[in-house]
């Protein structure tokens, strides 16, 4: 958020000229939105000098820069190491917090756990002879997803609507606990990384490695 601010100060004095009422206007700006949440979403403007940024982006569209190749290359070499540096030490703190959580969560009395690693608490059930989806089937759930301090990253809660899904279309920790449940009942799911994103994590609201907490609802088996 605060990187955000910085490309808003950077860019005020030429936001105030900007005329969104044109088509050229429009396109430019929504290439400049595009631009903004590639470089955020790679993590690439936090600590980024916005200043030489601009200016070096600028100097590109008018065919002139200030540094040689050879200075450009050595530069940019550097950000990649640093960054590389930044997610393995990402990686190997993000690990250590979830074993860290599980490791204490699985002492709580109204746990299960599993030897997969799945640990889960039982929210309320459905019928006792309720049916339990298989691979070969699609389910029809509710579920709200956070992280372990609570973060909320994903929720079909909040939009008000279930989601249809193969049962083996989700993550492992997914497909393998609704397999054990039956219609009607509802979970609380923690997952270890190794059975949600590992370290491919799909979105940036969820750090590689991590673990994560969900609420799921089987609602229908089709």
């Amino acid at each position: 958020m605060i990187a955000l601010f910085g490309i808003q100060a950077t860019f005020a004095h030429a936001q105030s000229d900007v005329d969104l009422g044109t088509e050229e206007g429009r396109i430019g700006y929504s290439i400049g939105v595009n631009i903004g949440q590639t470089l955020l979403a790679q993590g690439i403007v936090e600590g980024l000098d916005l200043d030489a940024f601009v200016s070096g982006m600028l100097d590109s569209l008018n065919s002139e820069t200030k540094l040689s190749e050879e200075d450009m290359f050595a530069a940019i070499q550097i950000f990649q190491e640093r960054m590389a540096a930044e997610a393995e030490a990402a990686l190997t703190g993000n690990l250590a917090k979830s074993e860290e959580f599980l490791q204490m969560n699985a002492g709580r009395d109204d746990v299960i756990s599993l030897d997969s690693g799945l640990q889960y608490i039982v929210l309320s059930s459905g019928r006792e002879d309720g049916v339990s989806p298989t691979t070969s089937d699609s389910v029809l759930a509710h579920y709200h997803g956070t992280l372990i301090d609570g973060t909320v990253f994903d929720s079909s809660v909040e939009r008000g609507e279930p989601v249809e899904f193969g049962v083996t279309q989700v993550i492992s920790g997914w497909t393998e606990a609704l397999q054990l449940m039956k219609v009607g009942d509802k979970w609380r799911l923690f997952l270890p990384p190794e059975l949600a994103y590992g370290e491919q994590s799909p979105t940036s609201s969820i750090p590689p490695n991590s673990a994560l907490i969900f609420e799921v609802e089987l609602l229908e088996v089709r």
